[in-house]
């Protein structure tokens, strides 16, 4: 049998990509995961369960705490890694697929790195003297990652807008394997505290790239209504002077209330940039439709008109009067359940063993 070992770029967050990696754990399991940074209390706990080997990185607390202090580390850490294993499966956003093997090498690709062809969107917020390193960097951080990526022996990805990206950036043909959605509708819940539904939801990383601000923004001009932004990072404070009587921020919240809130919200609101977005889908398996941003992943996931309506631009002059739209409109809730239901978890395993099957073949 096969062995396999699984890379990620840091375990410092709650994403998307992170929740991507405890599927692939689930469908390679006593595999172990090999990555720069983990911060328990910063993700999710399942990977409390797995066999995660940190690099030397870790040692250095502040970077746990702060992962984009660690920027300029990270290629030459990732290089440096040896990975004894027939297949090693790569998640990666930019650093994690730079890792060597005698093996072969497939590349679950998010994005290529948002700091390096995404510059300024990603690094806005980042202390100055990150900024500085990556900018000054770039040129031989671009020549690494080009390197890396030419390393693999096969490239899948989220979406169609990323394989258009990887075409793009490194003229390498990738397919497609979406991420499920992986929350538990069953699970427990637990209302928060002084809060009724009926409510718009938001659930995001505060990070620019998120537009989160839009949003806030945006329901100032909707006083009859509330927001509920779920989410936590650089961005909060900045937030918190834009917002008005009808929004609160929760910050990062446990799984049984982030349950509560899908449930009980009138839907959600999606404004990031993203190149796949999962939270469309974790609103859709619970029957609630989305006020999505007409770009990237989000043209794959939801079905306008049946999940979602769409808004062109994240401006709050635009997502004020979808939601709007959102709100006034009647929703088929059964629809929008098995809509939900073609991005299950156990098809994506099923597809991502096929790929790496294929490729331990070729051992």
């Amino acid at each position: 049998m096969a062995e396999i070992a699984l890379t990620h770029d840091y375990l410092t967050q709650r994403g998307g990509a992170e929740r991507v990696v405890l599927s692939m754990l689930s469908g390679f399991p006593g595999s172990p995961l090999y990555t720069s940074l983990y911060e328990p209390s910063l993700t999710f706990e399942g990977f409390a369960d797995h066999d995660v080997r940190t690099l030397s990185l870790n040692r250095v607390r502040p970077l746990r705490r702060e992962h984009r202090w660690s920027l300029p580390l990270l290629a030459p850490s990732f290089s440096r890694l040896h990975v004894d294993a027939d297949v090693v499966l790569c998640s990666s956003s930019g650093w994690a697929h730079g890792v060597q093997t005698d093996g072969r090498k497939v590349v679950y690709c998010h994005s290529p790195g948002r700091w390096l062809y995404q510059r300024e969107r990603y690094l806005r917020g980042s202390p100055q003297p990150v900024r500085w390193a990556v900018t000054a960097l770039a040129p031989s951080l671009e020549r690494w990652d080009r390197a890396a990526a030419a390393s693999a022996d096969r490239y899948v990805t989220t979406s169609r807008a990323v394989q258009q990206r990887i075409q793009d950036v490194y003229g390498i043909e990738a397919s497609l394997v979406p991420p499920p959605h992986t929350i538990d509708t069953a699970g427990a819940q637990e209302p928060v505290p002084g809060l009724a539904p009926g409510f718009v939801l938001c659930v995001a990383r505060l990070m620019p790239y998120k537009n989160v601000d839009a949003v806030v923004s945006a329901f100032r001009r909707l006083p009859e209504h509330r927001l509920v932004v779920v989410g936590e990072g650089p961005e909060r404070r900045r937030l918190e002077s834009l917002l008005g009587a009808n929004t609160t921020l929760l910050g990062v919240v446990p799984d049984p209330q982030v349950r509560w809130l899908y449930a009980n919200c009138a839907g959600l609101v999606a404004a990031s940039h993203e190149d796949y977005g999962l939270t469309p889908l974790e609103a859709a398996a619970f029957g609630k439709p989305t006020a999505a941003l007409r770009w990237g992943g989000y043209l794959d996931t939801m079905d306008e008109g049946t999940t979602a309506v769409f808004f062109d631009r994240p401006e709050p002059e635009e997502v004020a009067p979808a939601v709007q739209a959102l709100l006034d409109r009647s929703w088929d809730a059964s629809a929008i359940l098995a809509h939900a239901g073609c991005f299950d978890e156990a098809a994506f395993i099923t597809r991502l063993r096929t790929v790496v099957a294929e490729e331990a073949q070729r051992c």
